[in-house]
C-alpha cells in the first residue's frame, strides 16, 4: 500500500488505460460461453440450451478445413516475413535520410495506407485491375501488346496481389516502430564506425540491426498471435468474393463469414472466433518459449 501511495501519479496515470484494456479486452471473454450454446432469440442468451462442442463440428467437420487452414497460416507467414524485412528497410532507409522535413514526408507517406478502410483499399485495386478500363490492362498491358487478364477470374496471380496489398498496407505502420528504435541508438556507435572505415552497409549489419533485434524479436512474437486469423477486408472484399478465386482467396474468417450468413448461428461463430484466439494464444507461448530457450533475455515474457 505504502508503494501504492508513492508512485499514484504514476498508477492515476495508468489507471484510464487500464480501464479502457478491462472493457475492450477483457470484459467481452464472458461472451466465451456463447460457443458452447444454441443460441435462440426466444430464450435469449443465458436460457439457450448448452451443446457442449457442438458447435465446434462446424470447423473442424468442414470439407474445406484443409484449404482455409492452409491459406489462413500460410498467408500470414509470408505476410509476416515479408512485412517484417519491408518495414525494418523502410526504417533504415528512412533513418539514413539528412534532412529532417524529407524523413518527416516519407513517414507521413508511407502510414497513410494503414489507415484506410479496406473498402476504399478494394476499390483502387479494383481501378488497377478492372477487366476493361483498369489502369494495367487498359494502359501497361496494351502498351506492352498483351492480351488483357481477367484478373477477378485467374486464381494464379493473386497470392501475389494479396502480398503486395497487404505489404502496401501494413508496412509503414511496422515502419515507424522501427524507425522509432532506431532513434534510439546512441550516435557514438556510427562516429566509432565511421572512424573505423565501416560502410553504410557494415553499419546497418553490425550496428542498426543488432541494436533494434529486441523490438524485432517483441513484434514476431506478437504477431504469432494472429497466425490463424487473417484480415476478412482483404480476403473478401479485395478479390471481390468471386468464386473462381476461393482456391487461394478463402480463409477461416471468409468461410466461417458465409456459412454464417447463411446459418445465421450466433454460437458458432463464437465458437470459430474461440478456435482462432485459443490458437493464436498457444503461438505466441510456443514463440516466446523458443526465444527464451535460444535467448532469455529477448523473451517477451
Amino acid at each position: 500500500m505504502h508503494r501504492l501511495w508513492k508512485y499514484r501519479y504514476l498508477t492515476l496515470m495508468l489507471l484510464p488505460t487500464t480501464i479502457v484494456i478491462i472493457l475492450h479486452s477483457y470484459l467481452p471473454m464472458f461472451g466465451v460461453f456463447i460457443a458452447f450454446k444454441n443460441i435462440n432469440y426466444i430464450d435469449g442468451i443465458w436460457r439457450s440450451p448448452w451443446v457442449g462442442l457442438d458447435n465446434f463440428d462446424f470447423l473442424f467437420s468442414s470439407g474445406s478445413l484443409v484449404r482455409i487452414t492452409r491459406n489462413t497460416i500460410l498467408y500470414s507467414l509470408v505476410f509476416m516475413v515479408v512485412n517484417l524485412v519491408a518495414s525494418v528497410a523502410f526504417a533504415v532507409g528512412v533513418n539514413e535520410l539528412r534532412k529532417r522535413w524529407l524523413a518527416r514526408g516519407y513517414q507521413s507517406l508511407i502510414i497513410l495506407p494503414h489507415f484506410l478502410s479496406m473498402v476504399v483499399v478494394s476499390y483502387l485495386v479494383y481501378a488497377f485491375l478492372h477487366p476493361e478500363h483498369g489502369f494495367v490492362n487498359a494502359t501497361v498491358l496494351r502498351w506492352l501488346g498483351e492480351d488483357a487478364i481477367y484478373w477477378y477470374t485467374e486464381k494464379g496471380y493473386w497470392p501475389y496481389i494479396l502480398v503486395l496489398v497487404n505489404a502496401w498496407k501494413g508496412v509503414g505502420i511496422g515502419a515507424v516502430i522501427y524507425i522509432a528504435a532506431i532513434a534510439g541508438i546512441d550516435p557514438e556507435y556510427y562516429e566509432a564506425a565511421v572512424i573505423d572505415g565501416a560502410s553504410k552497409w557494415k553499419q546497418t549489419i553490425h550496428i542498426t540491426l543488432p541494436s533494434i533485434q529486441a523490438i524485432i524479436i517483441i513484434m514476431t512474437i506478437l504477431s504469432m498471435g494472429s497466425i490463424f486469423n487473417a484480415d476478412f477486408g482483404l480476403f473478401y472484399q479485395v478479390p471481390q468474393d468471386s468464386g473462381a478465386l476461393y482456391p487461394v482467396t478463402d480463409v477461416v474468417d471468409t468461410y466461417v463469414y458465409r456459412s454464417l450468413m447463411k446459418m445465421n448461428d450466433i454460437g458458432m461463430s463464437s465458437a470459430a472466433a474461440l478456435v482462432q484466439s485459443v490458437v493464436g494464444f498457444i503461438m505466441v507461448i510456443l514463440t516466446n518459449w523458443t526465444v527464451r530457450r535460444i535467448n532469455p533475455e529477448q523473451a517477451l515474457f
